[in-house]
This record gives structure tokens, C-alpha cells and sequence, in this order.
């Protein structure tokens, strides 16, 4: 395990000004232009170097730490009730199986993140508008996600963009078992989910999208199979090889997302 960085204490506590890490989200600062329900969500974490993570952030953001450690996160789930501004949900192209890898940040001015690296959907239509409208690096996927005798599994493959290197393009399989222990009062789950918004970085500028959800509530869960491609895609080779050092589930939250700042 790395030495823990002279910035930071063991449970992320940073004296350069990171804000305190709190389950309870801020209050959004204008309207909601995106809200959506995100469901059954599998959390998989790997402790790695903060070295490694940092060549991975935008513009201005810094590795966050906790116990001297970055963390990747390889997170399924599905994405529903998808609307924007005060319209109802978008139809079918507001209802998709995700995965996302990703990496945990700071900003300039304190504010604690999630940096994504890929987030892998099954509808084109919203990947595109992703891509273009938002800067964030969807990509398309074959995906299900199937429930059934206490189990979830996720499966993707990705379909687009093609890979240029001629290597096959990735995939991902997931299957937990999640527990019936609540897990409450965990510095690092509280860590690792109590997110309250992401760094998007576009043209050489970085952007803050803040975003609000009831606290999550999280329970202990099984890893029963992880057969993985997407960590060692998005620059984190041989990960996937080991247990991940925390497995998480919740049923979900509906989040919203209020427009992006500087």
C-alpha cells in the first residue's frame, strides 16, 4: 500500500482545502437541467497510486485520497426516469443499462468529484448527445442486466466508437450477490459514493457539474464473478486481476443535475 502522501490524512482529510466529505448533498445552486433514477448499482473499488490516476484527471484537478490511496471504480447499473429541465422523462431513450469506470478528484477550490474515464450505455441516441452536448466519453454498448435467485448480473460489450489499435473492443461481466447488511458510518463508502458532482474536462477547460440526491443507501454485497476488460481500457492494466478492496450495492437514487460552473 502506498505511503500515505503528505497532503492528506488516512480518511482523506486535505489541509489544502478539500471540502469535508458529507453523505448529505448541498443544495443545488440554480434549477435542475437533467434529473434521473439510477438503479441496482454494483460498486466495485480498487485501491491504486495516486500517480497513477493523476495523468487521467482534467485540467486543474488533483488525485483524492483516502488511506494514502486513489481509487478506480467499476460501477453497473441502470439508468431510468431520464428527463430534462421541468419535462417529463424522455421515452425509451431515457431507459438504458450503464457502466462506468471511475476516478475521484479535486478541484481547485476544494470541491470533491468523480472524473469519469468511459461510461459505457446501450442507447446510441443518448451516447451521442452525451458525447457532443456534454463532453462526457459515453460509448455504445451491448448490455443487459438480469436479476433472479438473490443474484444481479451486468454484461457490455462495446459496439462504438471502434478501436483504431485493431484490439477487440471491450467488455465487462459483473455478477454480485447483494447482502442484507446495511452499511452506515463507513468513512470509505461515504468516500467513494457521497459524490456531489463531476469534473468534465473539454477543449482544455474543466467544468464542475453539480448534482443532488437523497443520501445513498448502501448495503454489503458478494463479488460472484468479474470477468473485466474496461479498467485495463481506460489505462489500468491488471486490475481487474485482483479482488476489488470494497463491493457495494444500492437499490438507487433519482439525482439531479444543476448546469455546469468554471
Amino acid at each position: 500500500m502506498p505511503a500515505t502522501p503528505p497532503n492528506a490524512d488516512r480518511h482523506g482529510a486535505d489541509p489544502r482545502g478539500a471540502e469535508p466529505v458529507s453523505t448529505k448533498a448541498p443544495d443545488l445552486a440554480g434549477p435542475a437541467v437533467i434529473s434521473q433514477f439510477w438503479g441496482d448499482l454494483a460498486f466495485l473499488h480498487w485501491r491504486v497510486d495516486p500517480a497513477l490516476v493523476e495523468p487521467h484527471l482534467p485540467h486543474g484537478v488533483r488525485p483524492d485520497v483516502f488511506d494514502g490511496s486513489s481509487w478506480v471504480g467499476l460501477i453497473p447499473f441502470e439508468l431510468s426516469r431520464s428527463a430534462f429541465g421541468p419535462l417529463p422523462p424522455v421515452p425509451y431513450f431515457g431507459r438504458f443499462a450503464e457502466t462506468n469506470v471511475r476516478l475521484y478528484g479535486v478541484g481547485p477550490d476544494g470541491r470533491r468529484s468523480v472524473v469519469f474515464r468511459t461510461l459505457e450505455a446501450a442507447k446510441l441516441v443518448p451516447v451521442l448527445t452525451a458525447r457532443l452536448g456534454l463532453g462526457l466519453p459515453y460509448t455504445w454498448a451491448d448490455m443487459s442486466i438480469v436479476r433472479g435467485g438473490g443474484t444481479i448480473t451486468y454484461d457490455s460489450r462495446r459496439r462504438w466508437p471502434r478501436a483504431t489499435t485493431g484490439k477487440p473492443l471491450p467488455r465487462t461481466h459483473v455478477k454480485i450477490r447483494p447482502g442484507s447488511e446495511t452499511v452506515t458510518g463507513d468513512p470509505l463508502a461515504d468516500f467513494l459514493t457521497a459524490r456531489w458532482g463531476m469534473h468534465v474536462g473539454r477543449a482544455g477547460r474543466t467544468r464542475f457539474w453539480p448534482n443532488n440526491h437523497p443520501a445513498w443507501e448502501l448495503r454489503s454485497a458478494e463479488l460472484l464473478e468479474l470477468d473485466d476488460e474496461l479498467l485495463a481500457a481506460t489505462g489500468f492494466e491488471g486490475l481487474a486481476s485482483r479482488q476489488p478492496d470494497s463491493v457495494l450495492y444500492s437499490r438507487g437514487v433519482t439525482t439531479r443535475f444543476a448546469a455546469p460552473t468554471a
